[in-house]
């Protein structure tokens, strides 16, 4: 079932698509899985918080577990302002990437080799959360936002299952698998090493869950979000419609590369580089060399969303691609953790422009200490004032020519050629 508004779907629309999507069905207990608060502007909430409904009111059983991966689990707060008053806190089951699941099987070091055109020659076992197999629930629905990401290619259907819900050794290998092959040739696309790796694992492991998918492709305005599209099934060929509406509405091309570019991170969703960096990864391809990166980050407190990966974050530093490469090589802690060595290599810019991180959270000694420049949160604010600029292109009272994005989370921006 595919749902599309120019506009943006209603609260009454959006309701009766996701009653139609349960005809035929007769389920006594469901597990949805949502994303996370860091997927604030995904749609996702809304339409948890519908189907709760609609479960109460057909008196079935229903668990809430988000898609953490390897985030933070949600406070209560994020739960109220995510999924509303009506999703009680205690229905929230906290995922844990590196204890709750369980292995279903691998994905052959030959396919691996294949898919990556030989950079990557082991194999990857495919590890979800054991809530996901437990035949207790007669109906699984995924819910999540498609738009371009750094890993994927495009960001979800599987991939809310294999990362969202996943183990670490999915996790790792998978993000390595990306950096691998490289952002440039991965973001924005459908096919990339890393999403033929969840097909596979889909194909062949997955088909006796009783899952359904519903993919969301949205934009926003300020807090509001505006869901273009909703696409409810459990085909291929429905997320590859929804990658086509994601790329005509989340990629930004510009005609030249920009010499300055300024992102907010918006402090209620963005508390680590962890994720902060989307600023550099959406960004990177429109950005010109020798010219720099400016985040404008007052939420952010730390490095990585859990302690370990912060502290290797700490070691080992935004140092570069080759860098890292080598350090991987060298070092069991990256050896055991190889997510963070490809999001080292990720949130690295290898020196073809300079990012500048501005905290008030984390110290300029911090900053600095993991090879990025800085600046003061209210020093940076002073020139580059988010409630004075508008996304695209602004120029300053200095004559200065800047570049703002509000939320570098719903999109990509590229140049054009």
């Amino acid at each position: 079932m595919i749902i599309k508004s120019e506009t943006g779907i209603e609260q009454g629309e959006l309701r009766a698509a996701l009653l139609k999507s349960l005809e035929g069905k007769t389920p006594k207990k469901v597990l949805l899985l949502p994303p996370d608060y860091t997927r604030m502007y995904s749609g996702a909430g809304k339409i948890t918080a519908a189907y709760y409904d609609i479960f109460t009111e057909m008196n079935v059983e229903a668990d809430i577990m988000p898609a953490l991966g390897t985030h933070e689990p949600m406070t209560r707060a994020e739960c109220l302002a995510f999924f509303g008053e009506r999703v009680p806190f205690e229905k929230i089951i906290v995922h844990n990437w590196r204890t709750d699941v369980v292995k279903l099987g691998e994905v052959p070091a030959e396919f691996v080799s294949k898919v990556s055109e030989g950079l990557v020659n082991s194999k990857i076992d495919v590890e979800v959360n054991r809530l996901i197999v437990d035949k207790s629930y007669d109906l699984v629905i995924s819910i999540g936002q498609v738009v371009p990401h750094e890993v994927v290619g495009m960001a979800n259907y599987s991939k809310n299952i294999f990362v969202g819900c996943g183990g670490s050794s999915m996790i790792n290998s998978s993000h390595m698998l990306g950096a691998f092959y490289g952002m440039e040739r991965v973001m924005g696309r459908d096919f990339s090493p890393v999403r033929r790796v969840f097909d596979y694992a889909q194909e062949k492991f997955l088909k006796d869950v009783p899952l359904m998918y519903v993919l969301t492709v949205t934009t926003n305005r300020g807090d509001e979000t505006f869901i273009h599209g909703m696409f409810i099934g459990n085909s291929r060929g429905l997320f590859e419609e929804a990658v086509a509406l994601s790329r005509e509405l989340n990629l930004t091309y510009v005609d030249k590369p920009l010499s300055k570019v300024v992102v907010y991170l918006d402090e209620r969703e963005f508390k680590s580089t962890w994720l902060g960096n989307k600023a550099i990864y959406r960004t990177r391809m429109a950005i010109a060399d020798g010219g720099e990166l400016v985040i404008l980050a007052p939420g952010v407190r730390k490095f990585g969303e859990d302690d370990e990966n912060d502290r290797l974050i700490r070691k080992y530093g935004y140092v570069g691609r080759e860098n890292v490469l080598r350090l991987v090589e060298e070092n069991a802690d990256l050896q055991g953790n190889l997510s963070v060595g490809a999001h080292l290599i990720h949130g690295s810019s290898d020196g073809r422009f300079k990012i500048t991180y501005c905290t008030e959270k984390l110290s300029g000694d911090e900053v600095r200490s993991v090879s990025f420049c800085y600046m003061p949160y209210s020093e940076a604010v002073k020139r580059y004032d988010p409630s004075k600029l508008t996304d695209g292109y602004n120029t300053l009272p200095d004559g200065e020519e800047i570049f703002y994005i509000s939320n570098p989370a719903l999109g990509l921006w590229a140049v054009r050629n």
